[in-house]
């Protein structure tokens, strides 16, 4: 079975370095500023000519609370006056954009992010929505996915209901931990009769997929305690679960310097979460997806790779990677055929560019032929857990075995140590290196020498 996952803790241990998460190769590490909006719209242009299906992401930055363990792009305020002056600029955004593409390219997916956007109220959801509705071409038929992040402090039935009306149909949830202790120690209050009430909400009103987010390795976390949120996790019966490794980098996020450090599990302890995490999902029935990521045997994500469809973008784990993906909002990233950019993750900054009928487009990449090579083997090694050289070979025109030919002393350890297997035709990653498939993937990365992995989580 695809989700099949041997537990060897000197192997984890050995190869748990830190390295990128890989929803996109070349990585985000190596944008520059060389890339900008003239790049933009020759991208969209070539967007338009092939009509090919969008995907769309739009980040809404504004929370009314901070927690300590967050890396996101955000502003902490309880002014919600502060959203209308941002969604002005937003909608000058989408404005600009749409006009560079065929209004009957159709978004396939749309998903908001934050931040917390329900911070918006119901009226400022309305409008937006509306305006995506005026520029881009949305499915009226309930048949895109349409997700959305849900804060459960930020969300009742009302609420619930007004996205449903507005045509969302899928919920991601951040839960984190149930602990009370942990809670307080990360500032984020939120009990499980909350988060209930919001999947209550969300299965009455037929939403067709709820998404849950955990996170391992938080302050005052103990592998008992932890395990007790994973069991009450499983009764909501969520189709999807993401159980991220906390990251503690507060040299870069300075939320997290209010975290007390004498306060975190030791790495044994974050081990020992995993497992049993794992052990409870898969007994539970869910599937290893890969990277964090567990799902129902009848979701999208465990169908589409039963099926060798999967993807992984921005988004992360995706059925939609065929999809041009356009970013709106501070810090968003695009990926538009072979090019990558993001806009300033300053607000100020995206406003008055905005402001000034200019795209905040501040860095990018755009993908050479190697790169596109490179992210294809990545791609294939992430969502699938094996690689058939001949297709490498016939889509590139090359010969895998001499392309990567420095590579091979490593693989070969690999195989020596039971992460892969290393055949005359395909690399398999076995059970006992599925949670390691990052250290795999990075040793395709061409770019991993040059930057400090001090950037990058740990692989487990």
């Amino acid at each position: 079975m695809l989700d099949a996952i041997r537990w060897d803790t000197d192997l984890i241990r050995r190869y748990d370095l830190a390295g990128p998460r890989y929803t996109s190769y070349p990585t985000a590490v190596q944008f520059d500023s060389q890339v900008g909006t003239f790049d933009l719209f020759h991208a969209l242009r070539d967007s338009r000519k092939a009509q090919r299906p969008l995907s769309l992401y739009v980040h809404v930055p504004f929370c009314a609370n901070i927690c300590y363990y967050c890396a996101c792009n955000k502003v902490i305020t309880k002014d919600r006056g502060r959203a209308q002056p941002y969604l002005q600029r937003l909608e000058q955004e989408i404005q600009l954009i749409a006009c560079h593409l065929d209004p009957t390219q159709k978004v396939e997916q749309l998903h908001f992010g934050g931040g917390t956007p329900t911070f918006l109220s119901h009226d400022e959801l309305r409008q937006l929505m509306a305006h995506l509705r005026k520029h881009f071409n949305l499915l009226d038929d309930d048949s895109g996915d349409y997700g959305i992040e849900i804060d459960p402090r930020e969300a009742d039935w009302s609420t619930m209901g007004l996205l449903r009306e507005l045509g969302f149909n899928r919920v991601s949830i951040g839960l984190q931990d149930l602990d009370p202790a942990v809670q307080r120690a990360v500032n984020r209050l939120q009990s499980l009769e909350e988060t209930r009430a919001v999947i209550d909400a969300a299965r009455t009103l037929q939403f067709r997929s709820i998404n849950i987010d955990l996170i391992y390795g938080l302050p005052r976390q103990t592998p008992e305690n932890f395990a007790r949120t994973v069991e009450e996790v499983i009764r909501l019966q969520p189709d999807r679960l993401s159980v991220f490794n906390y990251a503690h980098l507060p040299e870069r996020f300075m939320p997290q310097r209010r975290i007390n450090s004498d306060e975190l599990p030791t790495p044994a302890q974050k081990l020992e979460m995993l497992q049993r995490t794992i052990e409870q999902l898969i007994a539970a029935g869910y599937r290893y997806i890969g990277m964090d990521h567990f799902a129902l045997p009848d979701d999208e994500l465990a169908i589409a790779q039963e099926e060798s469809t999967l993807q992984r973008n921005f988004q992360g784990y995706t059925t939609h990677g065929h999809c041009d993906l356009i970013g709106l909002g501070v810090s968003a990233i695009s990926q538009i055929g072979d090019l990558y950019c993001q806009n300033s993750s300053d607000l100020n900054h995206y406003q008055n560019a905005l402001a000034s009928m200019q795209l905040a487009t501040s860095r990018g990449l755009l993908c050479n032929a190697d790169d596109r090579l490179r992210r294809a083997v990545i791609q294939q090694l992430i969502c699938h857990f094996s690689l058939e050289y001949a297709d490498i070979e016939q889509a590139f025109n090359i010969d895998f075995q001499g392309y990567f030919g420095e590579l091979w002393p490593q693989l070969q350890d690999m195989a020596k140590d039971g992460l892969i297997e290393l055949d005359r035709d395909r690399i398999t990653i076995l059970p006992t290196g599925r949670l390691l498939v990052r250290s795999v993937c990075m040793v395709f990365d061409a770019y991993l020498e040059q930057h400090s992995r001090q950037r990058f989580s740990r692989v487990v």
